[in-house]
């Protein structure tokens, strides 16, 4: 690859990004750049680094699920109902990624059974999942997690800075890195994103396809849900709101089509980095979670607006190469 090429890609400018956002952060507090600093950011990102990359293989193909922070809190609760009744942790762990593949199962069969848009089934579900969460657990929060749990949330391995939940990240990025950018099922991601038309003429099972990448955000979406539990050291109905308004940033602000179609997860992971960062700063010169929000939401505004501009551009320059042929 020519570095002219390379310079111009998006995860070039991410890691331009995450630079400056480092330099940016040591300027702003002595703290940032501690070992402590640098795990408590880490482990606050794994939750939605974890749902954002089965988010990057959904919006690849097209679609798009905005019900995952519901999930993610229907889990919470569901394993807080069973810890009440006394059942072993391990137990609840089982039982709530249980309820989230068929949270999963249940928003890719609407979608695909009924061919329904993927946006307005999941802002129903989105509401349905937290609704049930609010019946089944009221408004009390369950804390009876034993230490060895909480520790998949905040402890480190060994002597390391490093946390655990950042291990669990590390194999679901590498088996869905490998699927989507090592199989012929990653490449029926892509190509249903282009053209779901032409995908099926060419023998490619795209309802299947579909239903599969949103079981695996539902399965995964539980894998968050034990990790922001055992994060937090306790479970809530309201647990998880608002997160899919961060994970749909990173896989956004990570260079992945909105449209569908194209996108990698090297460039999800960097964005999720910069994301991590931006979000410590901010809290270490004291701005409030609502404020980070505001902050968020402006960098996913202003990501959209670029890939728009860069899609017009696009278009308009195969437009006038075309008439030159012609």
């Amino acid at each position: 690859m020519k570095v002219s090429s390379w310079l111009l890609r998006w995860e070039s400018f991410l890691l331009l990004n995450l630079a400056a956002t480092l330099v940016w952060g040591a300027q702003a507090s002595e703290y940032f750049l501690t070992a402590s600093n640098i795990s408590i950011a880490l482990a606050g990102m794994i939750p939605v680094a974890l749902i954002a990359i089965p988010m990057t293989l959904i919006i690849i193909t097209g679609e798009i699920d905005i019900s995952v922070g519901s999930i993610v809190g229907l889990c919470a609760s569901a394993m807080a109902i069973c810890l009440e009744q006394h059942l072993p942790v391990e137990v609840a762990m089982v039982i709530g990624l249980a309820v989230g593949t068929l949270c999963g199962i249940f928003n890719g069969v609407i979608i695909v059974g009924f061919g329904l848009p993927s946006l307005v089934v999941t802002i129903g579900t989105l509401a349905l999942y937290r609704g049930i969460a609010q019946i089944i657990l009221k408004e009390r929060g369950v804390n009876a997690f034993p230490g060895w749990y909480q520790q998949l949330g905040f402890g480190t391995i060994g002597p390391t800075p490093i946390p655990w939940s950042v291990l669990i990240f590390l194999v679901v990025f590498a088996g869905f890195g490998f699927f989507l950018h090592m199989t012929s099922g990653g490449r029926a991601i892509y190509a249903i994103g282009n053209n779901k038309e032409a995908a099926r003429y060419s023998g490619i099972f795209v309802e299947r396809a579909v239903l599969s990448v949103f079981v695996a955000c539902g399965t995964v979406s539980a894998i968050a849900a034990i990790v922001l539990t055992a994060y937090l050291a306790s479970a809530r109905s309201d647990t998880g709101v608002g997160l899919e308004l961060q994970v749909i940033t990173a896989v956004v602000l990570g260079g992945v089509n909105i449209f569908g179609g194209s996108g990698s997860l090297i460039g999800v992971l960097f964005a999720l980095f910069v994301l991590a960062f931006v979000k410590n700063v901010l809290g270490l010169i004291g701005m409030t979670p609502e404020q980070q929000d505001i902050v968020t939401g402006a960098v996913l505004v202003g990501t959209l607006i670029v890939f728009g501009a860069w899609r017009n551009y696009r278009d308009i320059k195969t437009f006038f190469a075309r008439r030159r042929v012609g």
